[in-house]
């Protein structure tokens, strides 16, 4: 869905990834958490309580004390697809943690799972968290039914992605000739479709530019590698670009210095969604509602 039908994603490399960078993501998280900080500040205008969170997505488990703090008494469940985070996630316990834990409100449940086969009943969740998750999927369509699924009826969607315009100074500078460099990202207003044809009601999106400055590309890519957000598309080149390639795209993204660092552009699009009461059974059929009359027994 990110431009043209032909686009994929390697979900395996994605998930090698993903585990790979468990020890190291949370050193250069700085936009994820940036954007969580936002997200939060979002429900300060949103009536809900939810009696269950899942944070779809969760990686190291970084969201769970801003929803906790949010939704004290709320149970959170974590969901990954890569196992080395969720362990990150739960941490080190031992038996003296274990003892100590004892009488406190427990912790959130995990569970290693992908977003497109989740293993929750059906409306088993008040409300599902997703941060910068979306943007990892070449078609969001079989998530969002899932999410829709596990949603309660009134239940709320509140999510982020990247849009088209993320890392546009590193795609322009790097040569197209032997594959996409930077893979693609999904449109709004193709998400905003995808979330009413997953059944969603109401949604409501915006798109804010925030940009990041490095000392050079170098720190740019340590920090993509490090956080496992390399290019993972089926199209990418498998080899370097070669010496001048490399040069030319250095060079290129010199002349966007601005006081000294190296601008990247992150498109971050944040959005909610409700589960509306259903109008059709699952077979179908149109669902009749009957009212009472006022007065009337």
């Amino acid at each position: 869905m990110a431009d043209d039908a032909g686009f994929a994603l390697d979900r395996t490399l994605l998930i090698r990834r993903f585990g790979r960078a468990a020890a190291s993501c949370d050193e250069v998280a700085v936009l994820a958490r940036e954007v969580a900080r936002r997200m939060d500040e979002r429900l300060d205008y949103i009536r809900i309580e939810p009696r269950r969170i899942l944070d779809l997505g969760c990686g190291t488990g970084a969201d769970f004390d801003t929803l906790g703090r949010r939704f004290p008494a709320a149970q959170r469940v974590g969901a990954d697809f890569a196992l080395p985070m969720l362990a990150r996630a739960r941490g080190s316990r031992g038996l003296l943690d274990r003892l100590r834990a004892l009488g406190r409100p427990q912790g959130p449940s995990l569970a290693c799972a992908d977003a497109g086969a989740l293993p929750f009943g059906r409306a088993s969740m008040s409300l599902v968290w997703s941060n910068l998750m979306l943007n990892w999927l070449a078609d969001p369509l079989p998530a969002l039914r899932e999410m829709h699924r596990v949603l309660e009826v009134d239940g709320m969607l509140m999510f982020s992605t990247l849009g088209p315009d993320t890392l546009r100074e590193l795609r322009a500078a790097l040569p197209a000739t032997h594959g996409e460099r930077v893979h693609r990202f999904i449109d709004m207003h193709d998400l905003g479709d995808a979330l009413v044809q997953a059944g969603f009601s109401d949604p409501v999106m915006d798109m804010e530019v925030l940009t990041l400055t490095y000392a050079d590309v170098d720190e740019l890519l340590r920090d993509l590698r490090l956080s496992g957000c390399a290019n993972a598309s089926v199209a990418r080149p498998r080899g370097l670009s070669g010496k001048g390639g490399w040069e030319a795209a250095r060079n290129t993204l010199e002349t966007l210095r601005r006081d000294g660092r190296l601008p990247a552009t992150f498109e971050v699009v944040q959005g909610h969604a409700w589960k509306a009461q259903p109008k059709t059974t699952e077979d179908g059929r149109a669902i009749v509602r009957f009212q009472p009359r006022p007065g009337k027994a």
